[in-house]
């Protein structure tokens, strides 16, 4: 069974990368690239300006609100 994430983007961290929340969970974009997909991770210790954590995985089902941030 897929999890179901709705990312909202509240901004862009120290590497200009977009970060997003759901259910008070940060999540960033490694690689937010237009021809590229998502390749989302959660923030370590949840903090909006720290490295990349755990990738969500390929059983997650990712809506961004309003729309995926790209370079």
């Amino acid at each position: 069974m897929k999890s179901k994430l709705e990312l909202t983007h509240i901004g862009r961290d120290s590497f200009d990368r977009p970060v997003y929340e759901c259910n008070g969970t940060l999540y960033v974009d490694v690689d937010p690239r237009k021809h590229m997909p998502a390749e989302i991770c959660t923030k370590s210790n949840n903090e909006f300006d720290r490295e990349p954590d755990w990738p969500i995985g390929e059983n997650a089902e990712v809506t961004f609100i309003p729309e995926r941030d790209i370079w």
